[in-house]
């Protein structure tokens, strides 16, 4: 029989992720050296090394691929007898485990966590900011219970739950506020600001000026919303944000905001989780609260 520990299978899923020593022992909050021996314990007790180390790279094994695999398996259910047991309280308690997408996180966070701690005081959130492909994936591999994003995401395993929907808005600089607001034909023309790829905002904007094929050098790419914002303030362009973004990016940023004419750009932005979780009553209500902290933006609420 062969032996080795759930620690261990922790440690080896957050060495697989981090590809780093270091990196993955800061994230097990544990020391290196103390890492190491137990993943070189859990290769003693397989029989089989599940990295292969060279002097600055460290990549899975064949047999290390495979093991991860079943390895996130066994994480995975072991995290959801928890949210079992959970399930049958009559309050979210513990910890809670949430994805949201950065052109929506810096707005809706505040408020958001604020109403769940008020009205779960044991409720001990943690809060991951990424690209919707990656909250997918953490999502799928239980490292998350739940995650906000653009709607649809169209995975059969997943419930979407919608929150709100919102229009984008023009921003421009200060000095083109009284210039008619341009058709989406008449942005191609324009050098537009948007986010670098892996956005799924960069995907809505260019679809709505039907610049699928446009060439990456006629389009200046930016990390986050409040750069592109800024840069349109020192006259380098326009760009388009969500209407949750427009109390903070735009305050203190000299540029001006214009809506195009009906039907306006938009998207849709909601809650998704397991349908196997066990704890979906829960986030349900979970999504009920996110959905009012949202209403002081002037969102369009289902």
């Amino acid at each position: 029989m062969i032996n080795f520990t759930l620690r261990q299978l922790r440690y080896f899923d957050a060495l697989a992720r981090h590809g780093h020593f270091g990196r993955a022992a800061e994230a097990c909050s544990i020391s290196q050296p103390a890492l190491s021996v137990q993943i070189k314990e859990l290769e003693e007790a397989l029989g089989a090394e599940l990295f292969e180390r060279a002097a600055r790279q460290l990549r899975l094994s064949a047999f290390g691929e495979e093991f991860l695999v079943r390895v996130r398996d066994i994480l995975r259910s072991v995290d959801e007898l928890g949210d079992l047991a959970r399930a049958h309280r009559r309050q979210l308690v513990g910890r809670l485990r949430i994805g949201v997408i950065p052109t929506v996180a810096p707005y809706l966070l505040p408020g958001m966590i604020s109403a769940l701690t008020r009205e779960n005081a044991d409720l001990d959130i943690h809060v991951r900011e990424t690209v919707t492909p990656k909250l997918l994936q953490e999502l799928a591999e239980g490292r998350l219970d739940t995650a906000i994003v653009a709607l649809p995401v169209s995975e059969p395993s997943l419930t979407e739950m919608l929150l709100f929907e919102e229009n984008f808005v023009l921003v421009r600089p200060r000095s083109d506020a009284d210039k008619p607001v341009p058709s989406s034909d008449m942005l191609r023309e324009m050098r537009l600001l948007l986010l670098e790829e892996g956005h799924c905002f960069r995907e809505q904007a260019l679809s709505f000026c039907d610049m699928g094929s446009v060439r990456p050098r006629e389009i200046l790419d930016g990390s986050s919303l409040s750069t592109l914002v800024q840069m349109v303030g020192a006259g380098i362009g326009v760009t388009l944000i969500p209407e949750i973004a427009m109390p903070v990016e735009t305050r203190s940023a000299d540029v001006s905001i214009a809506r195009f004419e009906d039907p306006q750009p938009s998207r849709k932005i909601g809650m998704i989780w397991r349908k196997t979780s066990p704890i979906a009553k829960q986030l349900t209500e979970v999504s009920d609260v996110v959905r009012k902290a949202a209403a002081d933006f002037g969102v369009s609420l289902p």
